[in-house]
């Protein structure tokens, strides 16, 4: 078992998004969120949720081809894919940090390619499905930045 600070269990890809908006309300300028998961756990519907509840009005699609998209909100989300990218090298060449730097949040889908980057002080979730076909399971480990403090809100 991962160490965990919250489990969250959805029944749906709605709730899955509710939960993403309820963590939007938690973020903070700098701040790095890292998705993992196999494909089709919900990843991307995380992601509109969070976007959704940083008042970003785009559609949120994963940036599987372009890498990286920004969404102008609360705070300005930059939304990466990092599925196709093989070497932590090609991760850093993206300059992901510098969306942080100007303020912006990051959430990253595949994030176990970034975790040498932003793992430190990031939130990883983990997504994984359950036990029926809409059943998704969320746990959020804290990692630095005041996450755990933060989390707390989320149980």
């Amino acid at each position: 078992m991962r160490a965990t600070e919250v489990v969250v269990t959805t029944s749906s890809p709605e709730e899955t998004r509710l939960v993403g908006e309820r963590v939007a309300g938690l973020l903070e300028p700098g701040d790095a969120v890292l998705l993992l998961g196999a494909l089709g756990a919900g990843k991307t519907t995380f992601v509109q949720g969070v976007a959704s509840g940083l008042g970003c009005p785009d559609e949120v699609t994963s940036p599987t081809f372009t890498l990286c998209q920004s969404h102008p909100g609360r705070l300005v989300l930059y939304h990466a894919d990092l599925w196709r990218l093989e070497r932590l090298q090609e991760v850093i060449d993206l300059a992901l940090d510098e969306g942080l730097e100007e303020g912006g949040v990051l959430v990253v889908e595949w994030g176990e390619a970034a975790a040498d980057l932003f793992g430190e002080d990031a939130l990883v979730v983990h997504l994984d499905e359950g036990a029926t076909e809409s059943e998704r399971l969320l746990a959020f480990e804290a990692n630095g930045g005041g996450w755990e403090r933060r989390l707390s809100s989320l149980s």
